[in-house]
């Protein structure tokens, strides 16, 4: 046991790149700060990957000494990798690099730590983990409930049941089948793989499944994000007006602002959006009447970029009545949107302290 230390908590996924510093003195939080960055590996390529750690780490962390680094990867999925495999070792050849010697603790998908060498032997047992972190940090608080985590690319639903994580599925694909992966997310979805027919001039009409716009058009145009929340690349490389965003809209019905009202596209991202949510309504259910939990008592917990359009509209949808910003629940700055990453760091300096970590809402 420690009396004071300095961890950082990495989430590192195929898209997005997520770090929380936290330091503590006396087991009690002193310091918390985060920083994010849109790093799309299958574009930029998997060697901008260490320098982009080296820069993260030195934004949130300065140069002081950091005690343990602990790293939660969804990054193996990226098609940058042949394998998993190669994703894992690769990620972890990059958090070595960033660190220098210093220890690095990889997160488990049962939510158990890991060492290198064992998450190099063992991948499956480390991929897609950072679920168990945001499941972790919301677990301190409720006994029971369930988590929706709306990132930028997919939706995750974590049971937790009488303090402990309770999930059915351990990888992606025993999660998509068991509705605790939807893969739904408020920026990245390719809004063809939601919608496959649309109300146009008042007739139903089939949907183009070319790639012309994404779920983050829909939310600029119905006013769910605001356009620096837009921070995926277009699927026509311009930019991220809304009025570009209803140009790429109106292709999806192989039309164009000219050929469509704005009200007409409007209804398009409307039609776009419902469909987002019984997704994710359709998983939500899925989960709470395989763990057995009602709706009357069982709390959401929303953190994400979609936590407040698309995990708590989808939860009210499903007839749940308590719903809980994540934010709102821990009282920490970015929880919410950084869920993984945040609780990853808090677990690590609970455990490099010793004890049992404590915060009051002026952690910063």
């Amino acid at each position: 046991m420690v009396s004071s230390a300095r961890v950082i908590g990495w989430d590192i996924g195929g898209a997005n790149v997520k770090a929380a510093c936290a330091a503590g003195d006396g087991g009690v939080l002193t310091r918390l700060t985060t920083v994010s960055r849109y790093l799309p590996l299958w574009r930029v390529g998997k060697e901008a990957l260490e320098p982009a750690l080296l820069q993260l780490r030195a934004e949130v962390a300065g140069e002081e000494p950091i005690d343990l680094a602990a790293v939660a990867i969804t990054a193996e999925l990226s098609d940058v990798y042949a394998t998993k495999r190669e994703g894992i070792n690769h990620v972890l050849n990059c958090i070595e690099a960033a660190h220098a010697g210093r220890p690095v603790l990889v997160l488990g998908v049962d939510g158990s730590p890991r060492t290198v060498s064992e998450a190099r032997s063992k991948p499956l047992e480390v991929a897609a983990a950072n679920w168990p972190a945001t499941g972790w940090l919301a677990s301190r608080f409720l006994k029971t409930c369930l988590v929706v985590d709306v990132g930028s690319t997919t939706t995750s639903i974590i049971p937790v049941v009488n303090g402990r994580l309770a999930a059915r599925g351990r990888t992606d694909l025993e999660k998509l089948s068991c509705g605790e992966l939807v893969y739904t997310g408020a920026l990245r979805t390719n809004l063809a793989a939601v919608l496959r027919r649309a109300h146009v001039h008042c007739q139903e009409t089939r949907v183009s499944s070319e790639f012309f716009a994404l779920s983050a058009d829909a939310h600029l145009v119905l006013g769910h994000i605001p356009e620096h929340d837009y921070t995926t690349e277009t699927a026509d490389g311009r930019g991220r007006s809304v009025l570009e965003a209803r140009a790429r809209l109106a292709r999806l019905v192989c039309a164009d602002h000219e050929m469509l009202t704005e009200e007409e596209i409007t209804e398009l991202a409307e039609e776009a959006y419902e469909a987002q949510l019984q997704e994710i309504r359709g998983g939500l259910e899925q989960v709470a009447r395989d763990q057995g939990l009602s709706r009357e008592s069982t709390p959401i917990v929303v953190a994400g970029i979609g936590r407040s359009f698309l995990a708590e509209e989808a939860a009210r949808l499903a007839g749940f009545e308590a719903i809980i910003d994540l934010e709102d629940l821990t009282g920490l700055p970015g929880a919410a949107r950084l869920a993984p990453a945040v609780g990853l760091s808090l677990m690590a300096l609970s455990r490099v302290m010793g004890t049992e970590l404590r915060w009051t809402r002026s952690s910063r």
